[in-house]
């Protein structure tokens, strides 16, 4: 067998995505009804490769493990956890639309170029160039110079205001107010207004429905002529402080009924969690206790969790709902360093050990100016997805923020008590401290797109009439494979279906996930288990009611050999356990 031409990257991606759909991997959310947009279901095949991937996750980092114990914890939390943690802030931030691109983005993280600054806008290539300078002209009345796939002749006026500059001219022809930044995309002044964002998913806990509550404050409160007098004696203090007393001092209407609503909702307000990580923390005293476990160690977690995402992009990779591999290793500060490296290499070995081309992954540093205040290291695992290199796993070194963090807000104390070691600085036992914290974080949904791109391949075969045909196969590593091997009666009569039911029966009293097929030629049936991954087929023939031997065929290869059916069962055991 050859392998044809490479295919184009954005055709490899839409070849997956088809079969996905076809083979029942991965469906829209809801697609009678028109889908869901960043919602997705996982289909018969896809909610199997999904969980073998975290049970092979889980295999790694926790059963094979003495010093890493897992937890399964609420997906909604107390809210002063977000708080806490700065989710609840840095989550609801100030988002603009670009008029040109349509990117959305946070306003906080815009590139801010200087008074006197041209504005160039770089396009991904001549042709949105030319379509984006249209879109200019038609919207704000000014022709843009297109240098190849840039367009030229804005500039920064002064702080508050841009202007177009025609080619050679000293003032503007025209110009904008503005607030001092542009789109990260293509650098576009041409901005909305900002509006508020809440990245998390909010819900209310209780069978009380508290928009009742916003809606009769709302009526009572604006039937009064004057709206601030009347919420300030609605709330007393209350008025004074927060989110009311800020709203009240703008003065601004909509801003003072929004903070009343979220004044009266706040009591029984709760968020789907963003990320796993948190209750780690929160538990860590619990767990540690409860366990006895010592430093160095760790707190793992696999699960569902939700964002609001600015953009959603690229299938499942980037959604609304996605499911998590975290787990948080603490340890003494200090040794922070060796634990980054040891759980570097350990996590890289874990990627490339199910993956056909290991040379598709890497590790991407961080740069100073992307690093969290707290973090003093943190690198990306990224995969060369069709679109570009892409992360699939962040490992962090996070010193002791997040311990502290809910340490201070919560009043309860979270230090590790090491009783056999000094205290550096009084230099007597026991040392009292909050560990440090490396943290390798995984996306599965992504592992799972990244499984499928690496794993789908295109073969050309010969076949029996001595034509060239294309072979579609999933090269999924067997212990990921959604079905390990499939038991075919050549034909449907002749005691073979029965002899084949037998088989796999034994297989599924042995842990080992097959299943029966007997629709369609055998040839048919070899490529359609070739293109759902199934690492291994069993075929049942007359021979095998003469001699007791099955025929068993390999994906990759696809050598086949006869093999006694009373060794079947532990020889595909056995190489699943390899």
């Amino acid at each position: 067998m050859n392998s044809p031409a490479p295919m184009a990257k954005d055709e490899l991606m839409r070849k997956v995505v088809a079969l996905c759909k076809t083979r029942g991997f991965v469906f829209q959310s809801s697609e009678i009804y028109g889908g869901l947009k960043s919602a997705y279901d996982y289909g018969p095949l896809g909610v199997e490769l999904k969980r073998n991937v975290m049970a092979e996750w889980w295999r790694d980092m926790v059963t094979c493990r003495e010093n890493v114990v897992g937890i399964d914890a609420s997906i909604m939390m107390h809210p002063d956890v977000w708080r806490a943690s700065g989710h609840a802030a840095g989550f609801a931030d100030p988002l603009v639309d670009c008029k040109v691109s349509k990117e959305r983005f946070r306003a906080d993280k815009a590139p801010r170029p200087a008074p006197g600054d041209e504005l160039p806008l770089t396009c991904p290539d001549k042709g949105v160039a030319k379509t984006y300078a249209e879109i200019i002209e038609k919207s704000f009345g000014v022709a843009l110079e297109r240098d190849g796939n840039v367009l030229r002749g804005l500039k920064a006026v002064g702080p508050g205001e841009f202007g177009f500059f025609s080619k050679g001219a000293a003032a503007p022809e025209k110009t904008w107010p503005w607030r001092g930044y542009v789109s990260p995309l293509i650098g576009s002044p041409f901005l909305s207004e900002e509006r508020q964002f809440n990245l998390m998913f909010r819900t209310s806990l209780g069978a009380v429905d508290p928009m009742q509550d916003v809606a009769e404050a709302t009526a009572r409160l604006t039937a009064q002529p004057d709206l601030a007098a009347a919420v300030k004696a609605e709330f007393g203090k209350d008025a004074e402080t927060g989110a009311l007393g800020k709203a009240l001092a703008t003065g601004e209407r909509a801003k003072i009924l929004r903070a009343v609503a979220e004044h009266v909702t706040g009591g029984n307000m709760v968020y789907l969690r963003p990320e796993t990580a948190q209750a780690m923390f929160v538990q860590f005293k619990n767990v540690q206790s409860s366990t006895s476990q010592k430093i160095p160690f760790g707190i793992a977690q696999m699960g569902k969790s939700f964002r609001n995402e600015v953009t959603v992009e690229h299938f499942i990779f980037r959604s609304c709902e996605f499911e998590q591999m975290e787990m948080e290793f603490f340890c003494e500060p200090g040794t922070q360093g060796e634990w980054m490296e040891f759980w570097k290499k350990a996590r890289m070995a874990w990627w490339t050990r199910y993956a056909q081309r290991p040379g598709d992954f890497r590790f991407r540093a961080h740069e100073k100016s992307e690093l969290a205040h707290y973090a003093d290291q943190c690198f990306d695992v990224e995969y060369a997805y069709p679109w570009g290199w892409g992360e699939l796993e962040g490992i962090a070194s996070r010193t002791d923020h997040d311990l502290h963090a809910h340490q201070e807000a919560s009043g309860q104390s979270l230090e590790y008590i090491d009783a056999e070691k000094d205290d550096p600085k009084t230099g007597k036992k026991p040392w009292r401290y909050l560990p440090y914290v490396i943290e390798p974080a995984a996306g599965a949904t992504r592992a799972v797109l990244c499984f499928l791109l690496d794993a789908y391949t295109e073969e050309e075969r010969r076949t029996a009439a001595g034509e060239t045909e294309l072979r579609t196969v999933l090269k999924l590593h067997p212990r990921l494979a959604p079905i390990k091997c499939a038991v075919l009666p050549l034909v449907k009569k002749d005691g073979m279906p029965e002899k084949a039911r037998e088989l796999i029966s034994a297989m599924l009293a042995a842990g080992i996930h097959a299943k029966y097929d007997e629709k369609n030629s055998i040839g048919k049936r070899y490529a359609k288990h070739d293109e759902i991954g199934t690492p291994w087929c069993v075929t049942v023939d007359g021979q095998t009611l003469v001699d007791g031997t099955v025929t068993l065929r390999d994906r990759d290869t696809t050598e086949q050999s006869r093999v006694n059916v009373a060794e079947v069962v532990a020889l595909i055991r056995g190489k699943l356990d390899a």
